[in-house]
């Protein structure tokens, strides 16, 4: 059974960053393409962009610029850097590999 677990959201002040994590149990993460997704409240879920297992990245163009994907394969983890946050950054983040989500980690901009 594959697990995607998310985490490393939380509360931050705008300006600050946060960096998720995706860590997954049931399939070797190391070896696959992780597409990292954010879906603020009340919209649909969006591409962020993805890291290929040997560390291409990819970004949706209304993302490049504050979003950062990379992985650690000798730790099973890929993250999502986000810098310069704004209050509308407000969201939940999720990993995904094929059918395969995680419960997602929530990110709260807020002073």
């Amino acid at each position: 059974q594959v697990k995607m677990v998310e985490s490393g959201g939380g509360l931050v002040e705008p300006g600050g960053s946060l960096r998720p994590s995706c860590t997954a149990s049931g399939i070797f993460l190391s070896i696959k393409t992780v597409n990292w997704y954010r879906q603020a409240p009340a919209t649909e879920r969006e591409l962020v962009g993805n890291i290929t297992d040997d560390g291409i990245t990819n970004y949706t163009d209304s993302m490049k610029g504050r979003f950062t994907i990379s992985r650690d394969n000798a730790k099973s983890t890929v993250y999502l850097q986000i810098n310069t946050l704004k209050p509308e950054d407000t969201a939940v983040d999720y990993c995904n590999i094929y059918k395969y989500w995680g419960q997602g980690a929530q990110d709260t901009i807020s002073s």
